[in-house]
């Protein structure tokens, strides 16, 4: 059966964010393994570059469609990659798939009307929508607890590595520093938890890379506060967001990759550092157990006595033991944009059946 699938990648506008990742990798995994009867549109910002190719088929996102939505009745499905988007088509056809990432504001204790206001967009969006997804099993679990389903079967598809670890062993990386450092990747904001992350230097003489775009300049200054006054803000980088290729570098050289978050849906620097056979050391908050496996390393709490005492009792034990290298990489693996195109693609074929 000839399909026509809008795929919405409207939050690609935002770059250096989970969510564009998210877009581009599944984006052209599906354009990829998608049957060749079936089309492939691309539901996108018209600031945004033609990621997918010139010959990719588009459809301008305008943001007065939130309140206006186009006639989309020729389209057989609706993808939303975003669970409160505005943009979801409130007609029968083109049937709708969503994607959800997380109900993070639960787990961050947002206020009581805020966590309620986001609840309710994306009960709607459940309520517009025919297949459910989730990211991890974590985030399957989130939704059934917090949200009406009606009888809608929620199935949970992994993200892939944004790594091809094929490209990347063909290029010579350069360490990019002089010192043994750990590292970390993410959006700056209290999520993330990194102000846990210097009190990990006291008793060693290791630095500690932090990169991603800065979206709390606020907690990005705290960080720094608590770095200089334990003595430490000297080695303390912020590096802003990198290339493909420094992440690379940073992963290729580092002792250690730390990500003490406190709410992930997927966790997907996890598995990128796992690709590359590093010791992860993560907090056990929200799916972070699911997606490190018994292949990851575990914080019991992320308290400012306890990442003291792991910094100058148990860090350098962990570094130094042997590394099962091997087993990582084969863990990391199991985690690809092909295997969730292809579950994807199912849905889509079963949603017209």
């Amino acid at each position: 059966m000839d399909k026509k699938i809008i795929f919405d990648t409207e939050r690609m506008k935002y770059e250096h964010t989970g969510l564009y990742h998210f877009c581009l990798h599944l984006g052209q995994a599906l354009d990829q393994y998608m049957p060749k009867s079936d089309r492939l549109f691309f539901y996108q910002n018209p600031k945004t570059s033609l990621v997918f190719g010139d010959k990719a088929n588009y459809l301008k996102q305008l943001s007065f469609h939130k309140f206006i939505k186009p006639n989309y009745s020729k389209y057989d499905i609706w993808h939303a990659t975003f669970q409160l988007s505005s943009y979801i088509p409130k007609t029968r056809k083109p049937k709708v798939l969503l994607t959800i990432h997380d109900l993070n504001f639960i787990a961050e204790g947002k206020s009581e009307s805020k966590s309620k206001k986001y609840l309710k967009k994306i009960q709607h969006n459940i309520d517009l929508s025919s297949e459910i997804v989730a990211i991890s099993e974590y985030v399957k679990n989130d939704i059934e607890t917090h949200c009406r389903l009606d009888g809608k079967k929620v199935t949970v598809i992994y993200n892939g590595s944004n790594i091809d670890i094929t490209k990347v062993k063909s290029k010579v990386f350069k360490n990019p520093l002089e010192t043994p450092f750990l590292f970390t990747i993410g959006t700056i904001n209290r999520k993330k938890n990194f102000h846990v992350l210097p009190y990990l230097l006291l008793g060693n003489d290791y630095k500690l890379v932090i990169s991603g775009i800065v979206h709390e300049e606020n907690y990005r200054i705290k960080i720094l506060e608590i770095a200089k006054s334990i003595g430490v803000d000297e080695r303390v980088i912020f590096t802003g967001p990198i290339s493909e290729d420094q992440k690379y570098a940073y992963l290729e050289y580092c002792s250690l990759f730390v990500f003490p978050s406190i709410a992930e849906g997927f966790g997907l620097p996890v598995i990128e550092a796992m690709t590359f056979g590093k010791k992860v050391l993560l907090s056990r908050y929200t799916c972070l157990p699911e997606i490190g496996g018994n292949e990851a390393f575990y914080l019991e709490s992320t308290s400012a006595d306890y990442m003291e005492a792991y910094g100058r009792n148990f860090l350098q034990k962990l570094i130094e033991q042997p590394t099962r290298e091997s087993e990582i990489k084969a863990w990391a693996s199991q985690f690809s944009w092909k295997k969730a195109a292809e579950k994807y693609l199912s849905i889509y074929e079963s949603m017209l059946k």
